[in-house]
């Protein structure tokens, strides 16, 4: 018997709205700063999508991609609507269900962390931190973002895209709503986690709305924001109960979060997985599917997640970026640890311009950067997002 019929990653898992993903392996949503500067994808773009679809995988989830240009978390961000190049964004989706794999869209919106050169970052309550300024929506604001992010959500659909994932972690604005340190309102939507957690429920809401009934959507939620006085771990099993009761397929666990200065979850060091006891926790208060995103390093890992009912769906980021076939080894039984680059003391921010750059290479076919290219990698990446941060003013404003 082949080795994939084993492996407990090469189940099909089917959704409760009915599709089926191949097997249990996704590439999580990650910044892939691939856009035009304008909101379109690009040839490298599409190019990556392909090659991450024959590379194995089941799904794929591209990040942060914004309903209008107003709040993006970098201007290398997509921008899905009725003004995009909409036969690009079908390229796109097409290239990244080759071979029976699905893309996704991450559905976000970067509110108060917005990126300040290119938009006016606005959260829940207006803020003025080291690193952060922002300012408070209004409560119309407010109340037309489900209607946006349902828009986002049935162009997607229309575009050939096979999913949508509300983006409610990483310290972006529905992960912002369900902070405390960030929502301070005393309205409707703040004070008690039912109200900061009102925001996206109407949005889940919306976008099914929108999509009907046989159309995935997944939310990714954080397990904890690792911050002090933050969204933490009893208040998420409390959202993740209150999903149970909402037309969800698919919840999606991380955690961290991008606030300046604050260390993300792929920043850690030590062993992963990293939130798999979270996900334990969390299994006896839904019977939605769980993908668990953060640290999966090995095969074994991988396995065990899923046999032992853990996750349903297993996330990868920066393991595909180091090994973009990832998966069709996994499957085969073959290569059980992907080879991760080791840094000396990396720079803040330097170990994601590193990735970012090593997924361009991958996506122009060019051969691999070495740990030692990272101070070469910090610099391309920063006049990349500076040239494109230019087009996005030009074009949007």
């Amino acid at each position: 018997m082949p080795q994939s019929h084993l492996s407990p990653l090469a189940h099909p898992l089917i959704l409760p709205c009915g599709a089926t993903l191949k097997n249990r392996i996704a590439k999580s949503a990650m910044s892939d700063s691939l856009g035009d500067g304008a909101g379109n994808p690009t040839e490298d773009q599409i190019n990556l999508y392909h090659r991450w679809a024959i590379g194995g995988l089941g799904v794929s989830i591209i990040g942060e991609v914004q309903g209008t240009p107003h709040y993006p978390e970098k201007p290398g961000n997509l921008v899905m609507n009725r003004d995009s190049n909409l036969e690009r964004l079908k390229q796109l989706a097409k290239a990244g269900a080759t071979d029976g794999a699905q893309l996704w869209v991450q559905l976000g919106h970067a509110g108060a962390m917005a990126d300040a050169p290119i938009s006016t970052p606005k959260g829940p309550s207006a803020l003025d931190l080291p690193g952060l300024t922002c300012g408070a929506l209004s409560l119309d604001e407010i109340e037309a973002l489900p209607a946006e992010f349902a828009r986002t959500a049935k162009l997607a659909k229309e575009l050939g895209f096979g999913g949508v994932e509300i983006h409610a972690a990483h310290g972006f604005l529905l992960n912002q709503f369900l902070s405390p340190l960030f929502n301070r309102r005393e309205d409707a939507y703040g004070g008690a986690l039912r109200n900061r957690m009102r925001l996206l429920l109407e949005v889940i809401r919306a976008v099914r709305e929108k999509v009907g009934p046989e159309f995935p959507v997944g939310i990714k939620l954080n397990a904890t924001d690792q911050l002090e006085g933050g969204f933490a771990e009893d208040e998420a099993l409390d959202v993740i109960a209150a999903m149970d009761k909402r037309d969800i397929d698919l919840i999606d666990i991380s955690g961290g979060t991008y606030f300046p200065g604050a260390a993300s979850s792929s920043d850690r060091t030590g062993s992963g997985p990293y939130f798999l006891d979270f996900a334990g926790r969390a299994r006896s208060k839904t019977n939605i599917p769980l993908m668990v995103t953060g640290g999966f390093k090995t095969l074994a890992q991988a396995e065990s997640a899923v046999a032992e009912g853990k996750a349903d769906l297993v996330g990868l980021a920066r393991a595909l970026v180091v090994e973009p076939e990832l998966p069709s080894y996994w499957l085969a039984g073959q290569r059980a640890e992907p080879l991760f680059p080791r840094f000396k003391a990396p720079p803040e921010g330097g170990v994601t311009a590193w990735y970012t750059m090593q997924l361009t290479r991958h996506a122009q076919g060019a051969a691999a950067l070495s740990p030692d290219d990272m101070d070469a990698a910090i610099e391309a990446y920063a006049r990349r997002d500076e040239a494109r941060r230019e087009v996005w003013t030009r074009t949007f404003n």
